[in-house]
């Protein structure tokens, strides 16, 4: 059969992606690419860390960096996207920007981390309160809520699930329960952190029911890295994507509510937070 006819394949533009070694959600990341756009991933050295502040520091080392970085030069990437959370917020604003420096040093080509598109995205919006949903210990959720708190932004509340492995097996319902327990009536968008933490089909529903916009950390990493390319990210009915779920609200055809779960921590506002080994049974 004569397909020569066909005359492609259809020109790709590269977006690279350095990932912590234990990411799983690739196919996640995918959903909010546009067809001519690829996406090339590489990931950092594995380390025998559970998800921590160590684990953030280690993955986020700018000799790894540097590494990953030129790992994916050899396929001309147009922009490099660092997609972990606690690894580009540890260091504070100050470390975001020096990951950044560090990326472009190593690649020559522009470079964005999750915890710097978060703010990006949060700019966008006009976002001055936001509330907060993380998986993790109360040790890596404080270090997020400094960071926000160093860009201006005032955090009205936050929840936490507890864990240090298996991050990416977490169901949307899960995250729905914690983002309902977070949020309160001052809080003007939602940020779920952690791209290991599946979100791409929770957040239409989420911003359906809390009325305010709902971002996450995979969906901002994508968002900023295609507008580096100067295109747009696919998301139907996220605010941040969908112009017109921005403008309107998200518009969804009778969308149940899931189910509340009886135990769901939320992070206290008194002394004496958890041991972090206590750990929450039945999460990892």
């Amino acid at each position: 059969m004569d397909v020569t006819f066909l005359g492609g394949p259809r020109p790709q533009r590269g977006v690279g992606v350095v990932a912590p070694f234990d990411f799983a959600l690739d196919r996640e990341l995918w959903r909010w690419v546009p067809d001519e756009v690829s996406l090339h991933l590489t990931r950092t050295p594995y380390v025998p860390v559970e998800v921590s502040l160590d684990l953030a520091r280690l993955v986020s080392e700018h000799e790894t960096l540097h590494d990953a970085v030129r790992t994916l030069t050899a396929i001309a990437p147009e922009v490099v996207a660092y997609a972990c959370t606690s690894g580009s917020f540890v260091g504070g604003i100050a470390g975001e920007r020096a990951m950044c420096c560090a990326m472009t040093q190593a690649g020559d080509l522009p470079s964005v981390t999750t915890s710097g598109a978060l703010l990006e995205a949060l700019a966008e919006l006009d976002v001055r309160r936001v509330a907060l949903v993380t998986p993790y210990t109360v040790s890596v959720t404080q270090a997020l809520e400094e960071y926000v708190a160093e860009a201006g932004v005032v955090v009205t509340g936050c929840a936490y699930m507890g864990l240090t492995r298996h991050i990416w097996k977490v169901p949307y319902r899960d995250v729905a329960e914690m983002a309902r327990r977070a949020v309160d009536g001052g809080a003007e968008a939602l940020f779920i952190s952690c791209t290991n933490l599946p979100t791409y089909d929770v957040i239409p529903q989420l911003e359906a029911e809390l009325r305010i916009p709902v971002i996450s950390a995979n969906q901002v990493t994508m968002w900023a890295a295609l507008r580096r390319l100067g295109t747009r990210a696919v998301g139907p009915y996220q605010a941040l994507i969908d112009p017109a779920a921005r403008q309107s609200g998200p518009v969804l055809p009778d969308v149940p509510a899931l189910p509340a779960l009886p135990e769901a921590q939320a992070l206290p506002d008194v002394p004496g937070l958890p041991d972090e080994e206590q750990q929450q049974e039945g999460w990892t």
